[in-house]
């Protein structure tokens, strides 16, 4: 996109990507008067449920991503997978103010923590590996616990497996040999784990959303809580961490970077170039949601100063509680349930979410406990 170049309402802002983060994208961006095309493989998908137009279509199908770039103004998608051929010949057009050198770097967790350690800002230590033979030789210089992981794609913990002690070494060899190109990493035993999300303009001006805490089962996401309990020692660390990784990726729009907390200290773990799943309290605990932000920043308008308004606790909905969350609606006065629209409620896949807000934690702990207790 052209420097300085600002899309208006009622142009077309194109998403690759049709779940839930882009249905939030589609949705902020609704409201705001643009009109909203998806490209998607899977009719109706919960994106093309609010948008204008759905392009039905793999995302790496060249005529569909052309067709896409045809009808819209500027592009963006909602997950970090895009196909990066794909990508260059939108960014060619003028039409992905996000780049793709974001997307390069996300998608491979190697180029990540490269590009994270020539920032020199902390990581845990990790090697690359091959093959079974690379993967037993790396694991001399470990101590355990660590962890195993395709270097590409993988998200809620697939893709990974923890090697406990060097009883383990096998299953990790297996797990090298079988995916050929991963990374191990040194396992950090952390108080708790953070995220920042924040969005960037094409000028460069950054917006922090207050820095969240999480908690995951089964390695997905289930609960996150702002503000974060972190000192700030902890704080200015992940601001400062935050500010020279946006700049030297010179971002555009929403992005996520997950840290842990250990003690005073912090090391970055992932990062995601979108809107995050622990960026969905902003919607009502903010002045300004994560994916509205987003939606400034792509289409070249200024950025909000943000304010969180009241404290926060986001729990994700999977498909194992829907019956519950049904049954808890028409008791709950306290609570934003977002459901996606997705088809089919199967076990731990995301369904929705529901974000609670108050003044205070006592309050919000109140709240949480009577919906859970009118789900039972």
């Amino acid at each position: 996109m052209e420097k300085n170049k600002t899309i208006l309402p009622p142009h077309t802002i194109g998403i690759i990507g049709g779940g839930q983060l882009g249905r939030m994208m589609a949705i902020a961006a609704r409201y705001m008067g643009y009109k909203v095309a998806v490209l998607d493989p899977t009719p109706n998908c919960p994106t093309a449920q609010v948008a204008d137009i759905q392009i039905t279509a793999a995302y790496d199908d060249m005529n569909a991503i052309k067709e896409l770039t045809e009808i819209s103004d500027v592009i963006t998608y909602e997950f970090e997978n895009v196909d990066l051929t794909a990508a260059a010949y939108i960014e060619k057009q003028g039409k992905l103010p996000q780049g793709t050198y974001a997307l390069e770097v996300t998608q491979n967790r190697e180029k990540e923590k490269n590009v994270i350690q020539e920032m020199n800002l902390p990581i845990p230590d990790f090697a690359i590996v091959k093959n079974a033979e690379e993967c037993r030789n790396a694991l001399h210089t470990f101590t355990f616990p660590a962890v195993i992981k395709t270097c590409r794609g993988g998200y809620d913990g697939k893709g990974q497996i923890k090697i406990n002690s060097i009883e383990d070494t096998d299953r990790a060899a297996q797990f090298a040999e079988e995916n050929g190109y991963c990374i191990i990493e040194q396992w950090i035993t952390f108080d708790k784990e953070i995220s920042v999300v924040f969005s960037r303009s094409h000028e460069g001006k950054i917006t922090i959303f207050p820095i969240a805490e999480n908690k995951h089962r089964d390695h997905i996401l289930y609960q996150t809580t702002v503000p974060a309990k972190i000192s700030s020692t902890v704080e200015n660390k992940a601001y400062e961490a935050t500010k020279i990784l946006a700049e030297k990726m010179n971002i555009v729009g929403t992005f996520a970077i997950e840290m842990f907390v250990q003690g005073d200290d912090i090391f970055l773990n992932e990062m995601a170039p979108r809107p995050h799943n622990s960026g969905h309290y902003t919607i009502e605990a903010c002045n300004v949601s994560q994916f509205t932000q987003h939606i400034r920043a792509i289409c070249g308008l200024p950025l909000v100063e943000v304010q969180l308004l009241n404290e926060a606790v986001m729990i994700n909905i999977l498909g194992e509680d829907m019956d519950g969350v049904f049954k808890a609606l028409p008791q709950a006065e306290n609570g934003f349930v977002h459901l996606y629209g997705k088809s089919e409620p199967k076990e731990k896949r995301k369904m929705g979410h529901i974000t609670f807000i108050a003044a205070n934690e006592e309050t919000l702990q109140k709240q949480i406990e009577h919906f859970k207790g009118a789900m039972a």
